[in-house]
């Protein structure tokens, strides 16, 4: 499968202060692949570095060091640019504009003219769900409109590569659906689709693979099973009939012990210990099992133990506040 995106450990070192500058590292060596047709979630707190990450894609920003190719092409290229479509995190259109009369402009960069371009621009409008709204000046509209807006002028030069950055940001829940079925839509058509998010639910939702960013550092990178099979949770069992003097003797060997009802109870126990035994131990104990599950690891226990794990690394150094991404 074709690479469309790859970084060779790009870096990127912004100056901040104003009598005496000093560098403060935004990037250090960030090293990915993102694969052709895969939606590919690159995921940090505020301030990790995301944003960086998807300006130096674009040629927004240069890096201090490192090399980038998007499609083949170094980063940049005019070529390349054209097969690209891509959504700041936070859009700013001329809001005297209606909706239809931005992306007429913006189609017409793109070489639509004529029944073509009118054709386009109602198509990706529909397509984000903007109806009568599209005939209203910008000014007027909510910034999720706005950010639907936004992701329609992203899909106008049918790109094969989309970037996002925060693209569900002042979205309500039905919006979120919308794109998120949209998103999907984009990968089901064989389109690449990268973004930035720190909602991690949409993430574990849409994406093939994750990336964790954290103070500048890629501290993972890898499918969502790969990533889920790699934090293990234990097992939870339920059983009923259990009588209140055996779950006192089971409090200290069970990770939790909880009573859900009269004499029913529900027990978690680590990864590392099976549960036949104690299921077999409970039913000599004249309890009736009513179930065992495998408790899985969710994204949001990786992206916290990941986070954790690069706070106390000892090459992690400490990070300026005040850089301006």
């Amino acid at each position: 499968m074709a690479t469309v995106v790859r970084t060779d450990h790009l870096t990127k070192d912004f100056f901040v202060g104003f009598w005496r500058q000093r560098p403060h590292r935004a990037l250090d060596a960030v090293s990915m692949d993102i694969a052709s047709g895969e939606v590919f979630g690159l995921l940090g707190p505020n301030g990790a570095g995301k944003s960086t990450t998807l300006k130096l894609l674009l040629h927004l920003l240069w890096p201090s060091s490192g090399r980038i190719e998007l499609l083949g092409r170094p980063a940049g290229d005019i070529a390349t640019r054209r097969r690209v479509g891509f959504l700041p995190e936070q859009p700013t259109f001329y809001d005297h504009l209606t909706a239809e009369e931005l992306l007429t402009y913006f189609a017409g960069l793109f070489g639509y003219a004529g029944e073509e371009r009118r054709r386009r621009v109602g198509a990706m409008l529909d397509l984000v769900g903007l109806g009568d709204d599209r005939r209203r000046p910008l000014r007027q509209l909510s910034k999720g409109l706005v950010q639907r807006v936004g992701l329609a002028q992203a899909l106008v030069n049918d790109p094969e590569l989309v970037i996002l950055d925060e693209p569900m940001s002042g979205l309500d829940p039905l919006g979120r659906r919308q794109i998120r079925d949209l998103i999907l839509r984009l990968r089901d058509e064989g389109r690449t689709v990268l973004f930035s998010s720190h909602i991690l639910s949409d993430a574990e939702l849409l994406c093939s693979r994750v990336g964790i960013l954290s103070r500048g550092h890629l501290v993972a990178a890898a499918g969502l099973a790969e990533f889920t099979a790699s934090v293990g949770r234990g097992w939870e069992v339920v059983v009923a009939d259990l009588s209140p003097d055996v779950a006192d003797r089971l409090q200290g060997r069970v990770r939790r012990l909880a009573r859900l009802a009269d004499r029913r109870y529900s027990l978690e126990l680590p990864p590392e210990i099976r549960p036949e035994p104690l299921v077999a131990e409970l039913a000599a104990a004249g309890a009736s099992l009513v179930s065992v599950m495998s408790l899985r690891a969710t994204l949001e226990d990786v992206f916290l133990e990941r986070l954790a794990s690069d706070d106390t690394s000892p090459t992690a150094g400490p990070r300026s506040r005040d850089a301006p991404w």
